[in-house]
């Protein structure tokens, strides 16, 4: 039965409460051509629920099985299931209508209502135009992607407004939603604009055969977006133009200054033969006209390619500057500006144990716990290193006088001779 003559015979409409409180539940529903207008869910959090569970309690001395536990038994279950069932109205119909339980349960009612008028409107249009041998719009009409993928006219995911108006190949298979997909005479055509879709609902007569001027090309002659996977599972097949731009190197001319090469994570196949593009915006351009770009061909000279060196290539010099350099002048930098000189250490000691601390600290490479552990280590270090300066200062200047202070560090610093002959980072 076609959608038209599936809703000519609509002649009840029902109130579903609490109903489907599973996945298989909603499953049957749809196997049983149960369609729904709008889905609502009653969103609040547990608090909420908690301190409902308990005023009905209170009312209803009688409910002794709505328990704490129970309640957070089957709110715990309930939010399991809700998001399946959730994903399974949002992807088959679109209709899933997400409300504030906190609001009044006369705003919930205005809400559910509109939304459901919407929805009436939407099949009465539909029936209308339908009947009348007119294109219509097919949103909110309950109707699942296997269905629109099924009845798809001519054009398959492409706009036919785009290749009848420019000629153009733009592909709306990137877009879920229905309200940009329009019938006419049973089949379905999804466009890629809000203009594009009102101009097909007028004359649709001249975007489809026999009345357009251009049709969709072969299967083998339309343009593919590929991964970056896709293009290294295609070794060694190579990107043509030597995996310069087509789109930059056509708009700029063919001159020798537009030649850039281009990334594997723009690239699109087409007649069997791959393409990189510096940008998406470029691939974009490529895939709406690709019989523009494709068949082009290079100068004789171009500019060498810069491949990429690999750090293990590099001879031992190069090595360590390129792969120890940073981490290391900014550890020394750090000890050149502290200067540091453990108690008891020599100083050549003391920076050697600041710098592997420094690197400990900061290696990117190492777990948040190792290097805040780390930081902490380098932050007490660094400490003990202030106590000379600091009891140097104190006690030069007669008499001494032995403030809390004074006394704890000299403490501090005497205490650390056993430490410093075993310390260990």
């Amino acid at each position: 039965m076609h959608l038209e003559d599936f809703f000519a015979s609509l002649y009840s409409r029902y109130v579903l409460d609490d109903f489907p409180k599973t996945l298989k539940q909603a499953e049957l529903m749809s196997s049983n051509k149960i369609l729904p207008m709008v889905m609502t869910e009653l969103k609040m959090d547990f608090q909420e629920v908690k301190m409902r569970g308990l005023a009905d309690k209170t009312n209803k001395p009688h409910m002794l099985h709505e328990s704490l536990e129970i309640l957070k038994t089957a709110d715990s279950n309930y939010r399991k299931e809700v998001e399946l069932i959730r994903s399974h109205f949002q992807e088959q119909y679109q209709n899933w209508l997400v409300l504030d339980a906190l609001k009044s349960k006369w705003w919930i009612w205005e809400k559910i209502a509109e939304e459901v008028s919407i929805s009436i409107k939407s099949i009465s249009t539909y029936l209308e135009r339908a009947q009348a041998g007119q294109a219509t719009c097919i949103h909110r009409l309950s109707i699942t992607p296997v269905e629109v993928a099924r009845g798809l006219g001519t054009f398959d995911q492409y706009c036919p407004v785009c290749l009848a108006r420019h000629c153009h190949l733009v592909d709306c298979s990137g877009t879920t939603s229905f309200a940009l997909v329009a019938e006419y005479r049973k089949l379905y055509y999804k466009l890629c604009g809000e203009k594009h879709l009102e101009e097909f609902l007028s004359s649709p007569d001249q975007f489809v055969p026999p009345g357009c001027p251009h049709m969709l090309p072969q299967p083998h002659l339309l343009p593919k977006k590929l991964t970056e996977v896709e293009v290294k599972n295609r070794f060694p097949q190579h990107p043509e133009l030597k995996g310069f731009c087509p789109v930059t190197y056509q708009e700029g001319k063919q001159r020798f200054e537009a030649l850039v090469q281009g990334k594997a994570k723009y690239a699109v196949e087409y007649r069997e033969q791959l393409y990189v593009f510096e940008s998406q915006q470029k691939q974009e351009k490529f895939l709406r006209t690709p019989e523009a770009f494709w068949n082009q061909k290079l100068p004789k000279k171009v500019p060498a390619l810069c491949e990429p060196v690999l750090l293990t290539s590099l001879p031992t010099l190069g090595y360590m500057e390129q792969g120890m350099a940073n981490p290391l002048i900014k550890a020394m930098t750090a000890a050149g500006c502290l200067r540091p000189k453990y108690p008891f250490l020599s100083a050549q000691k003391s920076v050697l144990i600041y710098v592997g601390l420094y690197l400990k600290a900061f290696n990117p490479r190492s777990s948040e716990y190792s290097r805040q552990r780390c930081k902490k280590k380098l932050a007490s270090f660094e400490e003990d290193c202030t106590l000379i300066p600091y009891l140097s200062s104190k006690m030069n200047c007669l008499p001494v006088e032995f403030s809390v202070d004074l006394q704890f560090k000299l403490n501090k610093f005497l205490a650390l001779e056993g430490a410093a002959s075993v310390l260990q980072f």
